[in-house]
């Protein structure tokens, strides 16, 4: 869009006259004819509008599910059958599960609209040498931009001209630092966050002013390019719905494998065709575990609403369980694991060496005359401005660059007033700072007698230009070991990657009011200190790396920063690094796809990376088998955010990022992170615990009909038998354990591995074993009562009720696998306790009150029967805790 030429033209690296030739336009800008061709041509200054998907369409998207074709064909078979009951209710878990995934993924389709408010609604141009204001639309390359500080930049510019231009681009290079803007040509392989020649659509003009020539608009802006990506970026399935839909094509196939040896075995053994299909096609649906959709989508809102408690917004259902699948955190630093503002935290005077992040006030409380200087030439000699000082501190509103904005803080945080601070010494003159001579300097009005010059800037211009240095009160002679000493100072700040300031200031005649008029300005200063300044890390963030690490997940920082700050940031938090774990975005650019799949194993930080960077990281990740998680809070950051498993975004990130992240940090804490991991691995946990239960009865149950028709014995349960302990006896458990509280071992295991079934050898495994034992005692009991007393209603009563009654206590033993049923606080759930409860009255009803004994042909037990029921439930329960014995002895050993 930006030229007639397809070729990337490097526009920070081309001469100025070259980039008026590329996009054929001068100084003057374009002519109105001219610009309206090529508004005719290129479209709008605007990104285009994301085709929204229709109600219809987010409807029908919630069937895609292989579980939930499952449940619509038995519900179907079970309708066509008369079994109205049994449909009705498959239906309804179908109906829950679509109705809840409507209302999450209804809200989820404003990534690209919100882009588009950051194209502000007017820019100032020159168009044949007029200056006017226009709609930012209608800007076309070739334009000339005019901006001064306050304002966003409105599409990617070249730099003709500036005065002491300041630029926020943390928008798109995710660093916080304001960056100093110059018109200057550039080499060709700078990296875009050093591009000093050049503006970016979306940044913020914090300080002084420019012309710039307009080379993209639209899409072929760097926002732009962010916006094509999230187009371009698919959405993914999760872990659990491609587990899920695996587990459920495997259910599927097992049941109808099943099906079909009944009916062949039912025929072999004489019975007619029409009435083993029935019982075939019965035993297909009672094997299907109707409350299993109904509880998964429970568990997650479940998880879901744990999960706000904690303070953070899943935004979409799935999402709550991938983060318990998480095995990649891809941190972005900037307003993630820092604050996103740059602070004063080191202040350094001869004496004194102060970390201000500790304590703010340490300087004040100490009383230390050096650091009071330091601070009062820091809000002096600044151009900040406070519009609301009289309101709290944290309520100021400052406008200015981020490291005045600190400046202001540090003093204010001590209790220096900048209003009365300058009252007393009222601005005369100044010199604004340049990137060419690095310093800044006021004229200030101290008393009668005389006044101040004050000055601010690099280390080594302000040290190399004064002679003396304040220690206390007093100015002393700066000697060369003394000089040595304070250059120490200062590059030890430096190489902690701290933005690094020195103070000076120098008494002139109270006639002296002009500095230009002065001789040898920066001449015989007397050195006050230094200041390092940085955008500091989050409270929490070390913990919250610890814990991540004790959870077996790997951590990345990823920054827009140089390499000495990556470094800086890494030593902070404990992270030993060299040069083999720091990979930053020009070495990056020299891999192919391979190369950074094999290498991203041993990265622990990323320094100067774009958002394409992002992408491959993630995709890297991705490609060894990771489950990778993505945090950020800027624009730049959204690509990734949604090319990842799980993103996550701070709630006090852009719109932008919120809107495509899957979990929003609403307290912007770090920690918040774990605990939402800890939440989501709770989900997986009891997902596995009821898909673990439900499986083994409706598994017994197929194998009691099977080895009934085996054995050439009548059916042992009757098909409205099997609905009841379905229906009534299994639902309220199932619910139960979908909110078992967590097991203490949960944040001490490695992640779920992505490509391992959701259910593990030891649960297949179990849930044979239930399913053989269980059905094992009912058709051994329904033999006893059938052929020695000879009583078929008797066998089918004692038979219904040992199924009914073994669901309802081995819950308990599904509750874990880590731990006996003995040593699991069996009290802790008391809606299980309910439930059981109640399951058990429930069964009790169906065999001993005269109307439900008409309708499931059950007849009352005496002790006898009793006596036998409650030893074949009491023998399961054994046999299932033997098994879990050896499991737990296994993994103790191992």
């Amino acid at each position: 869009m930006t030229t007639d030429k397809p070729k990337e033209i490097l526009w920070h690296h081309l001469p100025l006259d070259k980039v008026f030739d590329e996009v054929k336009s001068s100084d003057k800008g374009l002519s109105q004819e001219e610009a309206k061709k090529r508004l005719e041509k290129y479209g709008l200054n605007e990104l285009p509008k994301k085709k929204r998907l229709p109600k219809l369409g987010i409807l029908f998207s919630q069937f895609k599910s292989v579980l939930v074709y499952i449940l619509l064909i038995a519900g179907f078979i079970s309708l066509a059958m008369g079994e109205r009951v049994d449909s009705y209710v498959i239906f309804f878990a179908v109906l829950i599960n679509v109705v809840v995934g409507y209302v999450q993924e209804n809200k989820a389709q404003n990534e690209l609209e919100k882009l588009r408010q950051i194209v502000v609604p007017k820019a100032r141009i020159i168009r044949a040498g007029i200056q006017e204001e226009i709609e930012a639309k209608y800007l076309a390359p070739g334009d000339i931009l005019v901006l001064e500080a306050g304002d966003k930049v409105t599409a990617d510019a070249r730099i003709i001209s500036c005065k002491e231009l300041e630029v926020n681009e943390a928008v798109l290079t995710g660093e916080s630092a304001p960056i100093n803007k110059e018109a200057t040509d550039l080499e060709k392989g700078v990296v875009l966050a050093e591009r000093r020649n050049m503006v970016y659509q979306g940044a913020q003009v914090t300080r002084g002013r420019a012309k710039a020539v307009i080379i993209a608009t639209a899409l072929e802006t760097q926002i732009g390019k962010i916006a094509s990506l999230l187009k371009e970026t698919e959405d993914r399935a999760t872990p659990l719905q491609k587990k899920l839909n695996t587990f459920s094509k495997h259910l599927g196939m097992t049941i109808l494998v099943l099906s079909f040896f009944i009916l062949i075995l039912g025929l072999i053994s004489g019975r007619d065709f029409i009435t083993m299909f029935n019982t075939a096609v019965a035993v297909a649906v009672s094997a299907i575990p109707e409350g299993l959709a109904v509880a998964v989508t429970v568990i997650l809102a479940i998880g879901m609403r744990n999960i706000l408690k904690k303070q953070a917004l899943v935004r979409k259902l799935v999402a709550a369980e991938t983060l318990g699948s998480t095995t990649v955190i891809c941190t972005d630093k900037t307003g993630t694991i820092t604050e996103g503002e740059m602070r004063v935290t080191q202040i350094v005077t001869d004496s004194y060496n102060i970390d201000v992040s500790l304590n703010p006030s340490q300087a004040a409380a100490a009383g230390i005359k050096e650091v009071w200087q330091l601070l009062k030439i820091s809000m002096l000699c600044n151009d900040a401005v406070i519009q609301n000082e009289d309101k709290e501190l944290r309520n100021w509103q400052i406008i200015g660059s981020s490291t005045e904005k600190a400046l202001l803080l540090a003093g204010a945080q001590i209790g220096i007033k900048r209003k009365d601070l300058e009252k007393e010494n009222p601005r005369l003159d100044e010199i604004v700072f340049q990137s060419d001579r690095k310093y800044m300097m006021t004229l200030n009005k101290f008393d009668g007698k005389q006044n101040l010059v004050l000055v601010k800037g690099a280390p080594e211009i302000i040290l190399e230009s004064s002679g003396q240095v304040l220690i206390g009160e007093k100015p002393v002679k700066i000697y060369s070991d003394k000089r040595k000493e304070l250059q120490n100072k200062y590059e030890a700040l430096s190489k902690n990657g701290l933005r690094t300031l020195a103070f000076a200031y120098k008494p002139v005649s109270s006639n002296t009011k002009e500095l230009d008029n002065m001789p040898d300005v920066l001449t015989d200063l007397i050195m006050v200190g230094f200041v390092g300044i940085k955008d500091p890390l989050r409270a929490d963030v070390k913990e919250t790396l610890e814990a991540i690490k004790r959870a077996g997940l790997q951590s990345v920082i990823i920054t827009g920063d140089n390499k000495i700050t990556a470094k800086a940031i890494a030593s902070e938090l404990g992270i030993e690094t060299n040069d083999k774990t720091i990979l930053d975005g020009e070495q990056m650019l020299k891999m192919n796809d391979q190369e950074l799949t094999e290498k991203v194993k041993d990265i622990k930080i990323y320094a100067r990376v774009m958002p394409k960077d992002k992408l491959r990281i993630v995709h890297a990740w991705q490609k060894r088998g990771a489950v990778v998680a993505m945090t950020g809070d800027g624009i730049n950051d959204a690509p990734a955010l949604k090319k990842a498993d799980i993103g996550i975004a701070l709630g006090s990130g852009t719109e932008v990022a919120k809107e495509t992240a899957d979990l929003v940090l609403l307290n912007d804490s770090f920690s918040t992170i774990v605990a939402a991991i800890e939440q989501g691995r709770i989900i997986y946990d009891n997902i596995k615990k009821v898909i673990l239960y439900l499986l083994s009865d409706c598994f017994t149950e197929v194998i009691v009909v099977f080895g009934s028709l085996f054995f050439g014995l009548p059916l042992p349960l009757l098909p409205t038998q099997i609905l009841w302990v379905n229906l009534v006896d299994d639902t309220a458990p199932a619910l139960a354990l979908t909110i078992d509280p967590e097991e203490k071992e949960v944040m001490n295991e490695p992640p779920q591995e992505k490509e391992k079934p959701i259910l593990d050898f030891e649960r297949r495994l179990l849930i044979g074993v239930i399913s053989f034992v269980t059905a094992s005692f009912i058709l051994a009991a329904f033999y006893y009562f059938w052929y020695i007393f000879n009583n078929l209603e008797l066998a089918r009563t004692v038979s219904f009720t040992i199924l009914g009654l073994s669901t309802l206590l081995y819950v308990f033993s599904c509750r874990s696998l880590r731990h006996s049923i003995f040593h699991h606080q069996f009290f802790q759930n008391k809606h299980l306790i309910s439930a059981v409860f109640l399951g058990i009255i429930m069964q009790l009803a169906a065999i001993y009150l005269p109307p439900l004994q008409h309708v499931f042909k059950t007849v009352p037990l005496g002790w006898n029967e009793w006596t036998i029921v409650l030893g074949a439930c009491a023998c399961i329960i054994i046999i299932i805790e033997l098994i879990k014995w050896i499991f737990i002895a296994r993994h103790k050993h191992s």
